[in-house]
């Protein structure tokens, strides 16, 4: 049958000794148990292989409010578990309160100059947070891999200029207190979606998650690894759909905008899309965008570059400030006309 995980959310008053009793119970079954706490009510969560067959008798034990059911759709991060969309907070930027969230900088910073010129133009155009990566997790190992801790530093002076947050990706687990430690988001990249150590290291930090898609995950495999992060402690979790393999040469990825849709109905988490790294080419970055907020995502993030032609990382889908700006225009009006804010 498999292991199976089962929530069990106890009241808002329940007591220490009714939360041991539902651990102790979980325990006896040979699960996996741990307990967190929701909007100030205690969550056991349990994963054994006999769950199912002893579903029942939980509810009526004291202080438990409800159960939810063993996967699928059994998971923190699923609607089933909590109904009302999650806000995530990033710095004084909130992502998924019905407004839409625009992400822009360099895919990597290269130097101060340059990080600095991105940010502040994506900044007078209207993005909210600045994106720049100090690791960059590459396909060939003699490529350009990123300026580790001194690309932070710059992305913490770029902070204090532009009063933007940022996000930036880590990608080992010994690196993730180093990357939370300057980052107001940490980022977790399509090559590590199914890392789960990495995917456990970054749930046990405090800063929001940004997780993107795999890219040949199926959309299952995707809420997984946002349970992997929620389970380890951290629910603060943004999922950015940023493309998938497919067989046409004609474009990197091919985005799937109906991930969108079935992410958003079946969690509670906010969505966005990386028409960027989705197209790997910057003439169809716009109409990309444009489809995305028209679809219901809750915000984009976007490579912006000054110069793309002698950028060091994916300058093909990199935006030029101008275009951005353009690019901003347009992604307001579309919100405008589904009522909402950029």
């Amino acid at each position: 049958m498999g292991s199976l995980t089962m929530i069990i959310v106890m009241h808002q008053d329940a007591t220490a000794d009714e939360v041991t009793l539902v651990v102790d119970r979980l325990k006896t079954l040979g699960a996996d148990v741990q307990v967190t706490t929701e909007a100030g009510q205690a969550v056991v969560s349990g994963t054994t292989e006999s769950l199912l067959a002893e579903q029942g008798p939980w509810k009526d034990l004291p202080g438990v409010e409800r159960v939810v059911p063993a996967i699928p759709g059994g998971r923190k991060v699923g609607r089933q578990f909590k109904s009302i969309d999650t806000v995530v907070r990033v710095g004084d930027v909130d992502i998924g309160d019905g407004s839409m969230t625009v992400v822009a900088g360099p895919c990597a910073v290269e130097s101060r100059d340059q990080l600095l010129t991105t940010a502040l133009a994506v900044k007078a155009a209207g993005a909210q947070i600045l994106r720049g990566d100090a690791f960059k997790p590459r396909t060939s190992t003699y490529s350009f891999q990123g300026l580790g801790k001194p690309a932070l530093e710059m992305l913490a002076e770029a902070r204090d200029v532009t009063g933007l947050p940022f996000v930036a990706e880590v990608l080992d687990p010994r690196d993730v207190e180093m990357v939370s430690n300057y980052a107001d988001m940490v980022r977790i990249g399509t090559r590590n979606m199914s890392n789960q150590a990495l995917l456990r290291e970054v749930g046990k930090q405090s800063k929001p998650v940004q997780l993107k898609r795999g890219r040949a995950a199926t959309v299952e495999e995707w809420i997984d690894a946002g349970e992997y992060v929620s389970a380890a402690g951290n629910g603060q979790i943004v999922m950015v759909e940023r493309g998938i393999r497919g067989f046409d040469p004609v474009a990197r990825n091919t985005l799937d905008l109906t991930a969108v849709a079935i992410v958003k109905m079946q969690t509670h988490l906010p969505v966005m899309v990386d028409p960027s790294h989705a197209s790997g080419r910057s003439d169809l970055v716009a109409p990309l965008a444009r489809a995305a907020v028209a679809a219901g995502a809750d915000g984009l993030m976007l490579d912006v570059h000054p110069d793309p032609s002698v950028a060091l990382v994916d300058g093909p889908q990199a935006l030029l400030p101008s275009e951005f700006a353009q690019l901003m225009t347009e992604v307001a009006a579309i919100a405008a006309a589904l009522k909402r804010s950029v």
